[in-house]
């Protein structure tokens, strides 16, 4: 049955009610959300969804709240918030309904919860606290930010800073979501290309695209370097060794660093080559032959330094 009503808590809000809003009015749009602690609201009825208030966890009546005794885990353990819950129940239908194809949904909602909704569960729980110069760049403080000031003595003020929070957070998790959909695209498209390159050290690319999943996932090792074009010019780039760190398999030549245009056509010898970056982990060039070229090149500068 359809809902008619979404119904979750009034007063403050936490980035676990504001995601699952997400999810739930992008897969019932017409529903009506309701903000309420009243018993008339938060008690179950077939006309409405609840979560994150209800003081229990029944899919079968459609109440997803963790705060009570006995709330949910995770097979691991580890604790649920109403966002992990509803996106348990809930998460591969909103999938569906962003268009995400059917053979892809299953991967994009798995790494959707590890990466992204797992940190909103551990954090809502007190398991998890961000630490560090950029905690209070963590998405759930962002989010917080946006519940009115004390003095904010405007009525409807919180449910107004709800909205606003809701909007930019709804931005986040689709962004979040078509970006993993777009690299299983993309590892098609990069998986043919290392087909064509053979045993090449320079991967040729149709356009810019995230490729080292699927450069890992092939097993192609000897790979160092990428090629593709951009809007106005082409792009030569190195390919990091792991997820984590900025180190390459191999970087571009030190004597390019940091020049462009004649001054790195005079230390590369190739007439085209327009720029690359200090950090020596990018450049750029005027042509498709151009790039080739400073791509050759490099490869023969860093097999020789190995």
């Amino acid at each position: 049955m359809i809902p008619a009503f979404l119904v979750t808590h009034s007063g403050g809000f936490h980035a676990d009610e504001l995601l699952s809003s997400v999810v739930l009015t992008g897969l019932f749009p017409e529903a009506e959300l309701v903000r309420s602690r009243a018993p008339q609201w938060i008690t179950p009825a077939a006309d409405r969804i609840i979560y994150d208030v209800g003081g229990e966890y029944d899919p079968q009546r459609q109440v997803f709240d963790h705060h009570q005794r006995g709330a949910p885990l995770r097979d691991d353990g580890q604790p649920f918030s109403s966002f992990g819950l509803v996106w348990k129940h809930y998460g591969r239908d909103y999938l569906s309904a962003l268009a995400v194809p059917a053979e892809h949904i299953d991967f994009v909602h798995a790494k959707f919860d590890a990466s992204f909704v797992l940190p909103i569960d551990l954090t809502d729980n007190g398991a998890l606290s961000p630490t560090g110069p950029l905690a209070a760049l963590a998405l759930p403080s962002l989010l917080e930010t946006l519940k009115p000031v004390f003095d904010d003595s405007e009525p409807g003020a919180e449910d107004r800073q709800f909205r606003l929070a809701l909007d930019i957070a709804r931005s986040f998790v689709k962004a979040n979501i078509a970006a993993s959909a777009a690299k299983l695209r993309a590892e098609a498209v990069v998986q043919q290309a290392i087909i064509a390159a053979g045993d090449k050290r320079v991967l040729e690319l149709p356009r810019g695209m995230p490729f080292r999943p699927a450069i890992v996932k092939a097993g192609a090792d000897h790979l160092l370097f990428v090629v593709h074009p951009r809007e106005k010019d082409w792009c030569l780039t190195t390919i990091r060794k792991a997820d984590e760190g900025f180190e390459a398999r191999a970087d571009l030549p030190a004597s390019w660093a940091g020049l462009t245009d004649g001054d790195l056509e005079a230390a590369s010898g190739i007439i085209g080559a327009s720029f690359c970056h200090n950090g020596r982990f990018v450049a750029a060039a005027k042509s498709r032959e151009a790039a080739l070229a400073m791509a050759d090149a490099a490869v023969v500068e860093a097999i020789g330094i190995e």
